[in-house]
């Protein structure tokens, strides 16, 4: 097998899993919606406010969050401000998009790492309402940070072996 053909497979193995995140995250989203749907109609028409949506919605908002950012960084579409690096003549340009790449790197590296302290000091803590350990609300920090360092860490990979998945050189 060679480098480039497991290269690619890599990558569109990435491209999979971003895809995944995004899918997740649409689910998600449609279930945050019909929860809020059920809070209204449980306080108006039966007269009894389900406690568990707003809880559970807060929760499902860091996961929707998380996973599109981490979809976002594999696209080159978040936690980039291209409209500056993208003027700029080709090896400056070249230079800076590596520099994007390692800041979003150490920073997801970052929060993964953070987040894991997280999840391990609130392991006994319930969530009110829903009754879930409050390490759920951290575990997206390091869902997001891990999927944040590979993919870009593949970007990184990939413009050295020079394929332009997604930008013009």
């Amino acid at each position: 097998m060679n480098i480039p053909h497991f290269q690619k497979r890599i990558s569109h193995a990435l491209d999979g899993i971003a895809s995944l995140c995004l899918i997740l995250s649409g689910v998600l989203l449609v279930f945050l919606i019909a929860s809020f749907g059920w809070l209204v109609f449980g306080r108006y028409v039966l007269n009894n406010t389900p406690t568990w949506v707003e809880q559970s919605s807060l929760l499902i908002v860091v996961y929707i969050t998380c996973l599109g950012a981490a979809s976002g960084v594999r696209a080159n579409t978040h936690l980039s401000i291209d409209f500056i690096r993208e003027g700029m003549p080709v090896p400056l340009r070249t230079f800076f998009r590596y520099l994007a790449d390692s800041v979003v790197l150490i920073f997801g590296g970052f929060m993964a790492y953070e987040g894991s302290g997280l999840v391990m000091t609130n392991l006994e803590r319930a969530i009110p309402m829903i009754g879930m350990s409050e390490s759920w609300r951290a575990m997206p920090l390091v869902i997001c940070g891990s999927l944040v360092v590979v993919f870009s860490l593949a970007n990184i990979i990939d413009r050295i072996c020079g394929i332009n998945r997604l930008e013009d050189v």
